[in-house]
């Protein structure tokens, strides 16, 4: 088979496998249960310093 071929076999194959990993997907998202949290970092102020150093460079 060249390269680019259509393979119709091998099509069907794929829509079948597709069409089964379809039907076991379940619809509603997992429910999270948990914390968040993150860490601001720097202050607005000495973010905006950073950027004007790094501007200036």
């Amino acid at each position: 088979m060249a390269f680019g071929a259509y393979d119709e076999g091998e099509h069907e194959r794929r829509e079948e496998l597709t069409s089964q990993a379809d039907a076991e997907f379940e619809e509603r998202p997992e429910q999270f249960s948990g914390t968040v949290s993150y860490d601001s970092g720097d202050s607005a102020e000495e973010l905006l310093d950073q950027f004007q150093e790094i501007k200036e460079d």
